[in-house]
């Protein structure tokens, strides 16, 4: 008996593999299709890549016009290859072909529908929405104008809270006309989802996480519950010595914080109100490592030398000598350039790896810099494989692997590479306090801006927000998971959440929120593999190649498997948890309960 359902079962599967003819013929053209995208992301990505590095480091009418063609070009070729992709849908294929059909479907944001007049609609608004926030400026009565730089600039440094309220009001001025715009662009993109075969916007963004989008949400809302205690026990000290800092008048002690008091524009980082929430511990010692590079007068590029020697020393090949030669990484004194900074991968055949960055000698800089060779070495790893499988595992792990690093910037790295003495290490990690308040200020503040940012988005893809709730949602939201609230009434007249570059720009943003998680998962399970066995937040992993191994094969599968099996490699573990971050900044939370004790924490 046992016999004959081997038999059976071995006929029912070569009968099930035997295609039927219209199913072959279905196979071909796929392979045909699958060939054709790879030759020519091979032939015309280098060339669109290069135009795109021109225009942004070569400013002119000509080389604007040259990426503005070129990309309008490679937008209605990455459509209709989506589109055919969706032509496969039904055909049985292999676990390999359906996931690059399902990569070259998910490749659109805001997806223009068929329809020729509403994709050029669509197309109108997106640019018109751009232009509004990159030009946007606000002029008072006094007939002074401010753009968003010199908004920022009193927002980040002033302590004049009537001059807070000023300077964020306006620039929240700008996105009030973008309300209409950004609803009817809402309203296309739909169609365009549906055009694609998905319900909706929110269906198609969150259906590349290799599950049902509402089982990943659901997971990251778990996560979030894990992580939300430290934030509160954070938000809560926060309060307290803002609260002593502004008054009762402008910091009520048990309200949620007025969101232009944080030292952002947005709230999403604390940082630059770190000289409040922790005054200096005069008898301890910081690092400064704007002063050192400035003492041992580093050059731009020996800075960047820094950096790729972290990565050789757990195990990464040296990057190639057109790295060096064609990056940017001083500013041109003869042209304009797009000084943001940012890694690039021009030609992953010929393996060219380019960061253009406009290196300041300081400490931000010498951080930022170990996070864009972090991408460089990512691209590095999985060049290798077939066009479409040259990304990450999702959108969060190509920041996770940029920000990995940068927790291994201790002071014992700093030893180790003779910036500092035995002496200045141990005086700075005896104020671990100071270290990890300034880490989570920027690290744990930015998580529930992080994950309600496209929570809100999917309310609006799926019809639950309308423009009749739009404002008042955004608030409510912002409220329930960051205990942030607007400074002034606000009424349904403002649209607050284009006032962030990500909304009217149409950047979704859970991959940071993925990022900050993954982070730390990542850090941890490679201290366990460098042997390290001590508190989170002084493991360094310079110099080790167990954990660099770890780091390399994970890095060398791209999305050429279910992230879930990519993070399962460097971590042991298919889930996110929030377990990590909580170890990392285990002292600084058992600091924040001791001097929360008596205070009353949480908001209604």
């Amino acid at each position: 008996m046992k016999k004959f359902l081997t038999i059976l079962s071995i006929i029912v599967i070569v009968t099930s593999c035997v295609p039927s003819g219209e199913q072959t013929n279905q196979i071909e053209d796929l392979d045909v299709f699958l060939n054709e995208v790879e030759n020519e992301n091979l032939e015309f990505g280098p060339i669109i890549s290069s135009a795109s590095w021109i225009s942004s480091n070569f400013i002119t009418f000509d080389s604007q016009k040259v990426i503005a063609d070129y990309g309008t070009r490679y937008t209605l070729d990455a459509l209709d290859k989506a589109r055919r992709a969706s032509s496969f849908d039904d055909l049985e294929v292999s676990d390999e072909k359906r996931r690059m059909l399902n990569i070259l479907k998910t490749s659109f944001v805001m997806p223009p529908p068929l329809d020729s007049e509403l994709a050029a609609e669509l197309s109108k608004i997106t640019t018109s929405l751009g232009a509004m926030y990159g030009s946007g400026e606000h002029c008072f009565d006094d007939g002074v104008c401010y753009d968003l730089e010199a908004f920022e600039a009193i927002i980040d440094n002033s302590r004049d809270p009537k001059e807070l309220l000023k300077a964020w009001s306006g620039w929240h001025e700008i996105s009030k006309p973008m309300k209409p715009m950004y609803m009817r662009m809402v309203e296309i993109g739909n169609q365009g989802a549906n055009d694609l075969g998905y319900q909706n916007l929110s269906d198609l963004w969150f259906s590349k996480y290799d599950m049902p989008g509402d089982e990943f949400l659901m997971e990251t809302d778990r996560v979030w519950s894990e992580v939300k205690p430290l934030y509160d026990a954070l938000h809560c000290h926060v309060r307290a010595k803002l609260n002593d800092h502004y008054g009762d008048d402008i910091v009520s002690t048990s309200d949620p914080l007025p969101v232009h008091i944080l030292g952002n524009m947005w709230g999403q980082s604390w940082s630059n109100i770190y000289d409040i929430v922790y005054p200096k511990q005069e008898e301890l010692s910081t690092v400064n490592l704007t002063e050192i590079i400035e003492e041992r007068k580093l050059s731009e590029i020996e800075m960047v030398e820094y950096a790729e020697d972290f990565f050789i020393s757990i195990g990464f090949e040296a990057l190639p000598d057109t790295f060096w030669e064609r990056s940017l990484f001083v500013k041109p004194v003869d042209r304009s350039v797009v000084c943001h900074a940012s890694a690039w991968n021009l030609d992953s055949a010929n393996n060219d790896l380019r960061i253009k960055m406009c290196i300041e000698k300081n400490e931000e800089d010498f951080i930022t810099i170990h996070h864009e060779l972090g991408h460089i070495f990512y691209y590095q790893a999985y060049n290798h494989l077939p066009t479409l499988f040259q990304g990450g595992a999702n959108d969060g792990f190509h920041e996770a692997f940029g920000d990995l690093l940068t927790l291994s910037i201790t002071p014992d790295y700093l030893k180790k590479i003779n910036f500092i003495n035995q002496e200045e290490a141990d005086r700075a990690e005896k104020d671990f306090i100071g270290l990890l308040m300034k880490q989570a200020l920027e690290g744990v503040v930015i998580i529930p801006w992080a994950l309600m940012l496209d929570k809100w988005r999917a309310g609006i893809f799926e019809g639950d927000i309308t423009k009749e709730n739009l404002n008042e949602s955004w608030w409510e939201m912002r409220k329930y998971y960051q205990g942030i609230v607007p400074p002034s009434e606000r009424s349904e007249d403002y649209f607050d959440a284009g006032a962030k570059y990500h909304i009217p720009g149409n950047t979704p943003y859970t991959r940071y929120y993925l990022a900050r998680i993954m982070q730390y998962q990542f850090h941890e399970a490679l201290c366990k593999a460098a042997g390290y066995d001590g508190y989170l937040h002084e493991c360094s992993v310079y110099g080790n190649e167990a954990a660099g191994e770890k780091i390399i094969s994970t890095m060398a599968l791209g999305q050429s498997l279910p992230w879930q099996d990519a993070f399962e490699k460097i971590t042991g573990s298919r889930e996110l948890s929030g377990d990590s971050i909580l170890n990392y900044y285990a002292p600084l939370k058992k600091w924040l309960d001791e001097q929360n004790e008596f205070r009353t924490c949480g908001w209604e």
